[in-house]
């Protein structure tokens, strides 16, 4: 079914004789009124359209679905394409505190926990994330084709004074000018730290990682060792990073973050110039995984960064979504030590084609290389 995202396309499809039917995604459709209030459309879709509902009841009356935006959510049933960090953090005043209080990011998390988080008490509610879900990964799938992407995971906990914190940033910062495509759990800690690096990877001065170190990094005095991202002013100190090192109005690279309101408490990664957020935990946690086409890089975390790795592995271990992909580990003494995965991952492995795949090390350079090395099985 042909997909029609812009007002172009929806007056070229309207002009065809013959016209096929087609997913009309979140336009402004009053101004055709006299067309989607008096022809047929059988089969199409508009979903999260502007139409009044007198079109809409014309337009299933004969033969089309309609599926509207509704006015009590704060966000959107249905979104043609992912969110923007000038989306989720409009209007972020620099000088106000609670600043992360005020935004559309933050005003969803706060319904979402009102309306039972991840139990939701009514179908209404629940319906309407799977739906908005439903289009995040529509738009998502549009803006992976034909990408060569890498995933870095690791630990939210992971402090921006953290020298592993500025070497994930440095990684990302290095495959992304060599042509990958990075993404993360867009949160906190390392995550950040990815499209950090990929942010920087748009600015030939390599000193800028110095600049917005030296931005993020101090914090209020008695913060709570390993949550960060809870001071008040965590985000603040993006926000002035991107107010301070501006991206070109035509930037030459991109990152995705993939976050979830289910830990809404943390807010997204501001440097993720894409954002694809879910209600879904379940959906958002398997699908970065599998997306990740020419590996992961898995950088010093706690449980949530265990349970990818053998996420991960349990994908590549079936050939789940294609040819098996590197998987990468940064920091030895974690992964062997700390929390010792490693032997046990390389037992699992042994016999199967992704167990060459498997690489681990503290060098920067070897993890980019042992990326750059790759090539999926046609």
């Amino acid at each position: 079914m042909r997909e029609i995202e812009t007002s172009q396309d929806l007056v070229a499809w309207l002009a065809e004789s013959d016209r096929p039917a087609a997913a009309v995604q979140e336009l402004d459709l009053r101004p055709f009124a006299d067309v989607f209030g008096a022809q047929a459309f059988p089969g199409s879709l508009f979903l999260g359209c502007e139409l009044t509902d007198l079109e809409a009841g014309h337009l299933v009356n004969t033969g089309a679905v309609v599926l509207k935006n509704r006015e009590h959510f704060h966000f959107a049933t249905h979104r043609r394409a992912l969110y923007t960090p000038g989306e989720l953090f409009a209007d972020f005043d620099l000088g106000d505190p609670q600043a992360h209080t005020k935004t559309l990011d933050h005003e969803v998390y706060l319904q979402y926990v009102q309306q039972g988080a991840y139990r939701p008490a009514s179908i209404e509610v629940s319906l309407a994330r799977r739906l908005h879900d439903h289009s995040i990964t529509d738009a998502l799938e549009e803006v992976l084709h034909g990408r060569k992407v890498v995933a870095i995971m690791g630990g939210h906990s992971m402090e921006r004074g953290d020298p592993v914190y500025a070497a994930v940033a440095r990684i990302a910062r290095t495959l992304t000018r060599r042509g990958y495509f990075m993404l993360s759990g867009g949160g906190p800690g390392a995550m950040e730290a990815t499209h950090l690096g990929a942010y920087l990877a748009n600015f030939d001065d390599d000193a800028r990682l110095h600049d917005a170190l030296s931005i993020l990094s101090p914090r209020p005095t008695g913060a709570t060792p390993g949550k960060e991202y809870a001071d008040p002013d965590w985000l603040h100190r993006a926000i002035r990073v991107r107010t301070e090192l501006p991206l070109p109005e035509r930037h030459r690279f991109d990152s995705l973050g993939i976050p979830t309101w289910h830990y809404g408490h943390e807010p997204p990664a501001a440097f993720a110039t894409m954002i694809a957020k879910y209600f879904a935990n379940s959906v958002r946690e398997e699908g970065l995984l599998a997306v990740a086409n020419y590996g992961v890089v898995f950088a010093p975390g706690s449980a949530g960064t265990t349970q990818e790795i053998f996420q991960d592995a349990a994908q590549n271990h079936y050939a789940s979504y294609g040819s098996p992909a590197p998987m990468v580990f940064l920091g030895t003494e974690h992964w062997t030590s700390t929390r010792p995965v490693w032997p046990l991952l390389q037992h699992v492995a042994k016999g199967h084609d992704y167990f060459d795949l498997l690489f681990l090390s503290d060098d920067e350079s070897a993890i980019v290389d042992r990326i750059l090395q790759y090539e999926p099985a046609v």
